[in-house]
């Protein structure tokens, strides 16, 4: 069909999945979609409701990339190795297009809110027929009609403030939920693209937060996830008075047999009422993430962490000193732009202290548009991967003696699914986010079981079953 429509005058959403609809169902087959999210949880998150829109369309879904209809790539841009997989992909699919010119090919995601990569997309990448940013996920509906009535390439990278509520999500596991409770971020770290390419934050209704949680607790749902970029700043952009430990009392309220988690933390804006919630809520799983970056004030300074080593510490002192064993986590960026060996040196220090349960390290690496990739660094790759190496020595060394806290107890385990290594035996996690391995029949999984411990490793510990 010719191209007829004003982009900027679309038909509601909602009109438009009808539309959708009653083109898929007219087909000789029903239409598959194939959708890859890379990156975070959020875009996991985010992947999830791009599939119930896409369901709610009459779409099926393959993991056949081949067999797809449409192909739906949910990008993420936090590392610019990870834009260049997404391009390397999206050229190796073009002879998809050419053998099947009805192929709709639409990429999504953190990348795609970035202006530069749009422009490219639509020069260097013409076999792509639709670019959506971060926070239209819902108008894909929208861009599929557009589509439809002839228009060759569809695009939407605005960044709205709005948060569209209802939309189904298409769940990949049926026992564990991830739920954005906020979107976008403040905080400006100057090694991060994420608040450029999700904009300010946004909080959602604390009525909608609890209202899905308590839906999902419904179906049966065992662990929820809450998520955010900054979580323990919910809140903030609301004029109800409703915070962060606040939400957490009020969704503990809900009955049923279940789990809270949430991630990610700020450091600067974790209170001590959200620790105080943290033990005495009997819903909220006993692991706190707490991303500290580095040991080193000098570093936090060029960060914009907005916090030193001694703030830090007060809070993990606090935490500690409700309950001394408490397991914490953390993330670690080794070799930021001229770390000296004194700042390192300070990054393990910090470790021995805090003697985290596990840590999530990264080798720095310059993302284009932040102001950390035009800092000086005089460090060589070497020596980064040398203290890598140091760091990650270190903390095996404290993750076998944490993990000797265990042995003799019994633990409750949310059983997940079967062990990589091991088939025969079942994995799960614990409250305090422990991996746990033990032998189990497969229809436990997705259930609560206990588990008392009789071996203890670096990266998980090891038990029976108790029946």
């Amino acid at each position: 069909m010719p191209q007829t429509l004003d982009m900027e005058r679309l038909p509601a959403p909602e009109f438009c999945v009808q539309e959708v609809r009653s083109w898929t169902e007219a087909l000789p087959q029903q239409p598959l979609a194939y959708l890859h999210s890379f990156g975070c949880q959020l875009n996991v998150a985010d992947g999830e409701k791009l599939c119930g829109i896409l369901r709610q369309m009459g779409y099926g879904f393959t993991e056949d990339i081949e067999k797809a209809s449409l192909i739906l790539y949910n990008t993420c841009a936090v590392r610019e190795n990870a834009e260049d997989r997404v391009f390397g992909t999206l050229g190796s699919i073009k002879k998809l297009k050419r053998e099947n010119p009805a192929l709709i090919i639409c990429v999504t995601g953190c990348m795609t809110a970035q202006q530069q990569v749009a422009d490219k997309i639509r020069e260097s990448y013409r076999h792509v027929d639709i670019v959506l940013g971060t926070s239209a996920v819902s108008r894909l509906a929208q861009m599929l009609y557009a589509h439809m009535h002839g228009v060759r390439y569809a695009q939407d990278i605005e960044i709205y403030t709005d948060i569209p509520e209802g939309l189904e999500a298409m769940r990949e596991s049926s026992f564990k939920a991830s739920v954005p409770i906020m979107y976008g971020c403040n905080n400006f770290c100057t090694y991060c693209i994420v608040p450029y390419v999700r904009g300010r934050e946004r909080s959602r209704k604390p009525e909608h937060i609890i209202e899905e949680v308590r839906s999902l607790v419904a179906q049966g749902y065992k662990e929820i996830m809450l998520l955010g970029q900054n979580v323990n700043s919910y809140g903030k952009d609301l004029d109800d008075g409703m915070d962060f430990p606040t939400l957490l009392r009020e969704l503990d309220k809900l009955e049923g047999e279940f789990w809270i988690r949430f991630m990610s933390s700020h450091p600067k804006d974790a209170t001590k009422e959200m620790m105080d919630a943290l033990i005495e809520c009997a819903h909220l799983a006993k692991h706190l993430h707490l991303p500290v970056q580095s040991g080193s004030d000098d570093v936090l300074q060029r960060m914009n962490r907005r916090y030193t080593v001694e703030k830090y510490l007060e809070k993990v002192r606090y935490i500690r000193s409700l309950d001394a064993e408490f397991s914490l986590t953390t993330d670690l960026i080794v070799g930021f732009p001229d770390e000296t060996a004194e700042d390192f040196e300070g990054t393990l220090s910090l470790m021995r202290e805090v003697r985290y349960d596990n840590v999530y390290s990264f080798i720095y690496s310059k993302r284009t548009g932040t102001k950390a990739a035009v800092m000086q660094d005089a460090t060589s790759d070497a020596e980064k991967s040398e203290r890598m190496q140091r760091l990650l020595a270190l903390q095996r060394e404290i993750s076998v003696e944490n993990n000797r806290r265990f042995l003799g107890r019994t633990m409750r385990v949310l059983a997940d699914g079967r062990s990589r290594k091991r088939p025969e035996m079942l994995t799960g996690r614990s409250s305090e986010n422990m991996l746990v391995e033990f032998a189990g029949d497969e229809t436990l999984i997705g259930t609560f079981v206990d588990v008392r411990i009789t071996e203890t490793h670096n990266g998980q510990v090891t038990g029976v079953l108790i029946k």
